[in-house]
């Protein structure tokens, strides 16, 4: 074998090397992404199962709540509408802004029940509350749950050099699900 059949079969050698080495590299970090995507969409299942939970809860609260405070139909009205939008919302965008709204609605419904004593004291409302008050505790669970699993998802596909490979395999952020404005302002209390 001649000293030029050397030199060429090295730089075979080497360049296959460096391709084996190159596709080790795009194999392995794809599917992290793909791994850290079906994260997110996991974790964005499990609040949507907390907001279905909230959104069974919703009809029976609100009819407890109109049996004693008729004349709050404006209330009930919003927390309706505000519900019909969140059963209809089709991007993840779009649900947490109808669920966003929802939340609002309902708190307005709250300020309704703290001006009536005696469906405070209802053994089916105080059970219906109850149930509430934990689905938005599990939804705040999950919300910080995906959350976390959105950031690490979207650190990831924006890192050098995977946001290269991230973005011809169509990787694309997550949305974060973030507290409504109202939430952000401070309650107002009236004695």
């Amino acid at each position: 074998m001649g000293r030029g059949t050397k030199v060429g079969l090295i730089i075979v050698a080497i360049v296959l090397v460096l391709l084996l080495g190159f596709y080790s590299y795009v194999k392995k970090t794809y599917n992290e992404l793909v791994t850290l995507d079906e994260g997110v969409k996991a974790a964005w299942a499990q609040v949507e199962n907390q907001l279905q939970r909230r959104m069974d809860l919703i009809p029976n609260y609100v009819e407890t709540v109109k049996g004693y405070a008729r004349h709050e139909r404006e209330v009930f009205l919003k927390v309706t509408e505000a519900r019909a939008k969140a059963a209809g919302a089709g991007s993840i965008s779009e649900k947490i802004a109808a669920n966003n709204e929802l939340t609002a609605a309902l708190g307005r419904l709250m300020l309704v029940v703290e001006r009536y004593p005696d469906l405070r004291a209802n053994q089916n409302f105080i059970r219906l509350q109850d149930e509430l008050a934990g689905t938005e505790n599990r939804i705040a669970v999950e919300r910080r749950r995906y959350n976390e699993a959105v950031r690490a998802y979207n650190v990831r596909i924006r890192s050098f050099p995977t946001n290269i490979l991230a973005g011809i395999f169509g990787f694309r952020r997550a949305p974060f699900f973030e507290a409504p404005q109202q939430a952000k302002k401070p309650p107002k209390v009236k004695f």
